[in-house]
């Protein structure tokens, strides 16, 4: 019997590539003849081009080309209009510009110094007009327009086929979501609470900055390597932008430094392929830090919230008015904003919803997706507001939670019902981590206040979706694996692999990771909403049983047995009489040592389910955390002693990578909680590195993170396993504000928690005033 793959905390495949440092990363990739690719950004945030020159930067010696919008305004061979929802971004500025550090041109040199003269030298003639900066500014009647026209493409993605921008307005798309009779809810409540919370632009933070490198061959095909979170949506962009065939666009992905949802979708690869096409050379742009700042962010939200209770705890009615800032263009925000929605209202029961979404432009940098997906935004208020209710009504935060908590068979707020549901399991374990049942009372003459807070989540996976698998046995038996999944640190490679070895039984070391090319590997939609296990391990599994019908098939034939007398199992074909190695199968079925077999999976998500019921998801995350902080009452200061994070996880096939992924979030959210925030003035960023935008140090991190798993098995995934990367972060910022509150009797409503909002909060609480007041 070979060793159990499933459960098992095996060593990673990358491990030693990455512990030595062999493993290649594009920005140290060697590719000959590579140019260097540098980008003007616009020093206003809205404004119309009233002309540009850029005679002077082609003089510049090396500067081999200079792309401007002058290179499509007449040019029908390219269309320079894309987005992964509107087609409202342009690969350089072509009228107008619509935030500061929007790319107005691009230019390729042999060396970065000539690039960075040839920037210098572009002159160009802004009209400066009036700007927003801010949600509420933007939806207000007269507020300047960020875009006057948003195009919208024939086909897009089917979960935002519905979503449309509002005209002659700021609204990028609205979401609405209703179910029961709010006001009679509300009116049948005893208590009615309304708070209004809000977070703000935060940064993705990967180790590793965006970059790319293009090149264009003789015959017109073009060829890119990029740190990109989903190749097939790139190739689809690239074939639509300069009117090729897909077959004509190669994409390419070595191993990538962190992602976070800051990597998918097109970001340089347009204009890389435009800078290539013109310079005739391969054209690298790796991107610095401010500019990766300046690239892509996580939504800031002002989230309105209102909810009506019984007098015994039960939810009633709850009413969100959720506003996202998705920046100067809409990116994949329609589709944060949505998920944003649809889980406003929490993990709960509640039988009158009524949720307003909205995705906002402003004249700032682009927001798109982040670990979370809006989740995090809504669960803030969400999850404070719990303990709000808790605190009024005089009730244990806990049991006012598992009172309403979702269970098995329950019916979501979209009408469908939830299955395979651990979400109070989470909860009471986090609970039970922190030891909860021994909280103390709060004690006020004490200068250090020690509390303990929950928070719990659901969140859904981006459904409808594809991934297919290819698995290819060799002449030995060993297996090379061809997956679209991109391996962006959380190990999934290693989890692939061993879903492929259980399934076939053999060893890691006979399962190999094809690298990620889409010119060799099947389609996969996208290595994000943490869907790889469930979606492509699912494919694989497939994909290996498809295999062992063929060798099965193969058995029965060569060998005069009935298929179902042949059994594929452990690494060996029995029939009565025999165990087969795959090695003699495949040398008896094609006369040598040679040849191939070659099995195929695919998972193709609905938004029905198999019984015919709406779907919005193809699996629920759920989850929860638990804090426990000492708050010092006379600096503000927090120290968070302990943080549980538990999760409904299906199976965990790789529990140590679990845990991994677990504890990253936490410390991901600590961030979040108390240091994070992009600070914009007048539409500068005026932080845009990490010496200015603080990150937690390890001083920090918790003295104790606990990763709980909760097994609650999904028959659709691969042995039963869920997706587990975002649900550690959502719940991190609401557990830690509860925990505050617990301690010393203040309620932080505005992200990052920092130590002067909390010693103006205890201010305010002594002189009998409210922060608000102050």
């Amino acid at each position: 019997m070979k060793d159990q793959m499933i459960g098992s905390s095996v060593r990673r495949v990358d491990h030693e590539a990455k512990v030595t440092g062999r493993a290649q990363y594009l920005a140290d990739m060697k590719f000959p003849g590579v140019c260097c690719g540098k980008i003007l950004r616009s020093p206003i945030a809205h404004g119309r081009i009233r002309g540009m020159d850029a005679s002077a930067a082609l003089r510049v010696p090396g500067v081999l080309a200079v792309v401007t919008r002058d290179d499509f305004l007449n040019n029908s061979r390219i269309d320079p209009y894309y987005g992964p929802v509107f087609k409202d971004q342009s690969i350089v500025a072509l009228d107008k510009v619509r935030f500061m550090g929007d790319p107005v041109a691009g230019v390729a040199a042999v060396t970065e110094s000539a690039a960075e003269e040839a920037l210098a030298a572009i002159q160009v003639d802004y009209e400066e007009l009036p700007a927003v900066f801010d949600v509420l500014e933007a939806r207000r009647e007269g507020a300047p327009l960020v875009h006057e026209i948003i195009r919208v493409p024939p086909h897009g993605f089917e979960d935002l086929a519905g979503l449309r921008p509002k005209e002659s307005s700021n609204i990028c798309t609205h979401f609405q979501l209703t179910r029961g009779d709010v006001e009679r809810g509300f009116a049948e409540s005893d208590h009615v609470f309304e708070d209004v919370f809000t977070l703000p632009d935060t940064q993705h933070s990967s180790l590793e900055a965006h970059a790319v490198v293009a090149w264009v061959e003789p015959g017109g095909r073009i060829v890119v390597w990029s740190t990109t979170q989903n190749p097939f949506v790139i190739r689809t962009q690239l074939s639509n932008i300069f009117r090729v065939p897909v077959s004509q666009v190669r994409v390419l992905v070595p191993y990538i430094g962190g992602g976070y949802g800051g990597k998918l979708y097109p970001k340089l690869e347009p204009l890389a392929v435009a800078l290539a096409l013109k310079a005739q050379r391969p054209v690298r742009i790796v991107l610095s830090r401010e500019e990766v700042f300046l690239t892509i962010t996580k939504h800031a939200a002002h989230i309105r919230i209102k909810t009506g209770v019984k007098n015994d705890g039960t939810l009633w009615g709850r009413e969100c008015e959720v506003l996202l800032d998705t920046g100067a263009y809409a990116e994949i925000g329609p589709r944060v904003a949505k998920k944003s929605g649809y889980t406003a209202a929490g993990p709960y029961r509640i039988p009158h919803v009524k949720i307003n979404s909205y995705c906002m432009y402003t004249h700032k940098p682009p927001a798109g997706a982040f670990r979370g997906f809006g989740v995090s935004q809504s669960a803030w208020a969400c999850e404070s507001q719990m303990d709000i209710i808790a605190a009024a009504l005089k009730m244990d935060p806990l049991e006012l939670r598992l009172k309403n908590a979702y269970e098995e068979g329950d019916t979501f707020a979209t009408g469908e019902t939830l299955t395979n549901v651990g979400l109070t399991d989470c909860i009471k374990r986090a609970a039970r981590a922190v030891g909860w049942g021994d909280r103390r009372p709060r004690n006020s003459s004490s200068p250090l206040a020690r509390g303990k807070g929950l928070a719990c989540l659901i969140k859904a996976t981006i459904t409808p979706s594809l991934s297919s698998a290819l698995v290819k046995m060799n002449e030995d038996g060993s297996v090379n694996v061809y997956t679209g999944t991109i391996e962006v640190g959380q190990g999934s490679e290693t989890v692939l692999s061993q879903i492929v070895a259980e399934e076939l039984g053999l060893t890691m070391e006979q399962v190999r990771v094809a690298p990620m090319d889409t010119d060799v590997v099947p389609y996969d939609l996208t290595t994000s909403s943490s869907r790889s296990t469930f979606h492509m391990g699912k494919a694989m599994q497939l994909a290996c049983q498809d295999l062992k019908g063929q060798l099965r098939e193969l058995a029965s034939q060569l060998y005069k047995v009935p298929k179902d007398q042949v059994r594929v199992e452990d690494g060996k074909v029995t029939i009565p009489d025999a165990s087969l190695s795959y090695r003699e199968i495949l040398c008896t079925r094609f006369g040598m040592s040679g040849g191939n077999l070659v099995g195929q999976g695919v998972v193709k998500t609905s938004m029905l389910s198999p019984t015919g019921e709406k779907s919005t998801s193809a699996f629920w995350f759920l989850g929860a955390g638990a804090a426990e902080v000492e708050v010092d009452r006379e600096t503000g200061r927090v120290r968070v002693l302990k943080y549980a994070s538990a999760a409904d996880v299906g199976k965990a096939i790789h529990p140590l990578g679990c845990r991994q992924q677990l504890e990253g979030a936490a410390v991901t959210g600590v961030g979040q909680t108390f240091f994070e925030q992009m600070v914009f003035d007048n539409g500068q960023l005026i932080n845009p590195n990490f010496i200015d935008y603080v990150l937690p140090s390890l001083l920090d991190v918790p003295e104790v993170i606990e990763s709980l798993m909760v097994e609650v098995p999904h028959p659709e995934g691969p042995f039963g396993a869920k997706g587990i990367g975002e649900t550690g972060l959502i719940p991190v910022a609401p557990a830690i504000a509860n925990a505050i509150y617990d301690a010393v009797g203040v309620r932080i409503k505005d992200l990052p928690i920092t130590p002067e909002k909390i010693f103006m909060a205890l201010q305010a609480q002594r002189e009998g005033t409210t922060l608000e007041d102050r």
